[in-house]
């Protein structure tokens, strides 16, 4: 995992323990993505619990907080 990715998970995380919507905008966060295929985003979401929305033909990423995407073992 590169390490801007590691960044723009630990922002993400972040946000979504206060809030229910994280939007990642900012060219550089979105440059840690550009390398993942579609599936490959919606899989790191998953592993994490979030659901993800690509939004304004690529040039926005929404994750959202998402109970149901957790295993039943997690809770």
């Amino acid at each position: 995992m590169s390490p801007n990715l590691i960044a723009v998970e630990n922002k993400i995380a972040r946000v979504l323990s206060i809030k229910s919507e994280c939007f990642i905008t900012h060219p550089t966060e979105l440059a840690a993505f550009k390398a993942m295929s579609p599936d490959e985003i919606e899989e790191f979401a998953l592993d994490h619990g979030w659901r993800v929305v690509s939004r304004m033909g690529g040039r926005q990423i929404e994750f959202f907080t998402d109970a149901g995407a957790r295993l039943p073992s997690e809770f």
